[in-house]
């Protein structure tokens, strides 16, 4: 052979193995995704780009305030935040979470909680209000945007099956000037 057909040879399987390793990596691994909406402000905002690590919950199951991304419908993937694990019960009472009983703190809405004017910023409720189940089920999750105002999530759509948990959203990078690990 040429030099010069060594050489385009050798450029073509670079470019192919280029192709499959990014293949492999964009459908097995990590997948950029776009924010829609402003349900998990203030957290994420509106066309804040998004890693999604696919790999994660293949290990592992998400855990509670875990930021996930799920096919919500055939042509829809949402993102929102987990509440209720299997074997959970959750109540809102009081612009208060309780999970199991206890309460807990959510510094990811406390800026949001303070604009409200004294108004409640998650309505009271109780898991069985929005799924007629007093726990969330075995292979299941119970989601929520952080911006409880206009969010569709669980208490709209019901329980979350693992199977269709795509994996977790925590690096934002786009915008450049906001690249962070969203929590």
């Amino acid at each position: 052979m040429s030099d010069a057909k060594t050489e385009s040879w050798e450029w073509l399987k670079a470019i192919f193995i280029a192709l499959l390793l990014a293949f492999i990596i964009r459908y097995f691994l990590f997948a950029p995704i776009v924010v829609d909406g402003q349900s998990m402000m203030p957290t994420l905002q509106n066309n804040d780009r998004l890693i999604v690590n696919k790999i994660g919950y293949t290990i592992g199951k998400p855990d509670r305030f875990d930021i996930v991304v799920f096919q919500a419908t055939a042509e829809k993937d949402y993102i929102k935040r987990v509440i209720g694990i299997p074997g959970d019960t959750i109540t809102y009472e009081n612009d208060i979470l309780y999970i199991n009983g206890e309460a807990y703190d959510e510094p990811y809405i406390k800026d949001y909680k303070e604009t409200t004017n004294n108004l409640p910023f998650t309505g009271d409720f109780t898991l069985e209000d929005y799924t007629g189940h007093a726990v969330v089920p075995e292979g299941h999750l119970f989601v929520l945007g952080d911006n409880r105002q206009h969010s569709k999530d669980s208490r709209h759509i019901g329980f979350i099956s693992y199977e269709r948990v795509i994996g977790s959203a925590n690096v934002v990078f786009w915008p450049f000037s906001e690249i962070r690990i969203a929590k």
